[in-house]
């Protein structure tokens, strides 16, 4: 598998939590974002994205633990693969290129790491941005009946160790392609090029995409039931933008959002799933408004965080 790289940008490899080792991609200059890849992609699905920002950024894009080129560690119990521990994973990598605090932007699977930084690491975030997900917690809660069957794998890679991997590794080619086309709204999102990296790069790691997916149904779950109970909530100024799920579930998005994050922007997209490859402009004007919204946030309030 040749591996797509983010033209202009330096790959670095750089020390995560513990001894994994992360897979970064650098570039631009200027306060430091972080980009946050989903599933079942890799960092290169911020590469419209991440140039428009470079301009006014340093742009941090780097492969989660377990995807892409990082490390891939065998899950020796929940922790391994936590979004506290992925969380802490960003925090490592951006500390060693020089940046103590940053903007933090996540999609899908990454956008649960990226609230979970947001949670354990709030004097280290500026500001959180969330494409096309809901907490953790939320995304439990409002899963129910028929409907719920647009999460199947959800509950698929939910089991315990042994079978939904050996049944994914079945048809790992077939079973990842499948959501690229069906979230890809018109087909026209990535180049078959892109789409097979995309595939091969998930077949890759069918053992490590599991045991991500199988944290959210019980360590991630739990850490965020305790955050509940104890009335956490971001503290930073966090946006907002998505698809309208709730229209087909029923639920209000914003509501969710707003339980945990009081100072919130919620915008709803026409955009697919894939909408930093779908529609880049909109995501990179989504991210720089926040970062401006959080550049103006008095100083008062910033210390209070």
């Amino acid at each position: 598998m040749n591996a797509l790289t983010i033209d202009g940008f330096t790959s670095r490899t750089l020390p995560g939590a513990g001894d994994v080792q992360i897979q970064v991609a650098v570039g631009g200059n200027g306060p430091a974002v972080v980009l946050l890849h989903g599933f079942p992609q890799t960092h290169y699905m911020w590469r419209h994205v991440a140039r428009q920002l470079a301009s006014t950024h340093t742009v941090i894009v780097p492969d989660l633990r377990g995807y892409g080129r990082s490390d891939k560690p065998a899950e020796d119990g929940p922790q391994t693969y936590s979004k506290r521990t992925m969380a802490n994973d960003v925090v490592n990598i951006t500390g060693a290129l020089g940046f103590d605090h940053f903007g933090l932007i996540g999609h899908d699977r990454g956008a649960l790491v990226a609230v979970r930084a947001g949670l354990d690491h709030p004097e280290t975030i500026d500001y959180l941005g969330i494409l096309d997900v809901l907490p953790t917690l939320d995304t439990w809660s409002v899963l129910h009946g028929v409907d719920a069957k647009v999460a199947w794998h959800l509950y698929l890679m939910a089991q315990p160790v042994g079978l939904p991997e050996k049944m994914i590794a079945a048809v790992a080619p077939e079973f990842f392609a499948s959501f690229l086309d069906t979230w890809d709204t018109d087909g026209s999102t990535f180049t078959a090029q892109e789409r097979d990296y995309y595939i091969d790069s998930a077949v890759a790691a069918v053992d490590s995409i599991v045991a991500d997916y199988r944290a959210s149904a019980g360590i991630d779950l739990d850490m965020d039931r305790a955050d509940r109970a104890d009335g956490r909530q971001l503290a930073m100024p966090v946006g907002v933008i998505s698809q309208d799920w709730g229209a087909q579930l029923g639920f209000d998005a914003a509501a969710l959002w707003r339980a945990w994050a009081p100072d919130l922007t919620y915008k709803a997209t026409a955009s697919g799933h894939f909408m930093a490859e779908e529609n880049p402009g909109e995501v990179a004007t989504f991210i720089t408004t926040l970062a401006r919204r959080q550049a103006a946030t008095p100083p008062a309030t910033s210390a209070a965080r």
